[in-house]
């Protein structure tokens, strides 16, 4: 997941939490920031991932 992405997502996320307070609609700002946690942990995930793979690459050049 690129930075854009990322950041879009997390724009998305917090206009859902923001349009909840707005509506007064508890149940929509948690699924926002539900929501964020979310992408936050995927994006953790994925980071991760391609750490491994490049750890993975490095060792088998040796």
């Amino acid at each position: 997941m690129n930075r854009v992405v990322f950041w879009a997502l997390m724009a998305l996320c917090v206009g859902v939490e923001i349009w909840g307070l707005v509506i007064d609609n508890r149940d929509v700002h948690y699924l926002g920031a539900i929501a964020g946690c979310g992408v936050i942990g995927i994006n953790h995930l994925l980071h991760r991932a391609d750490r491994y793979e490049e750890f993975v690459e490095a060792g088998e050049q040796r």
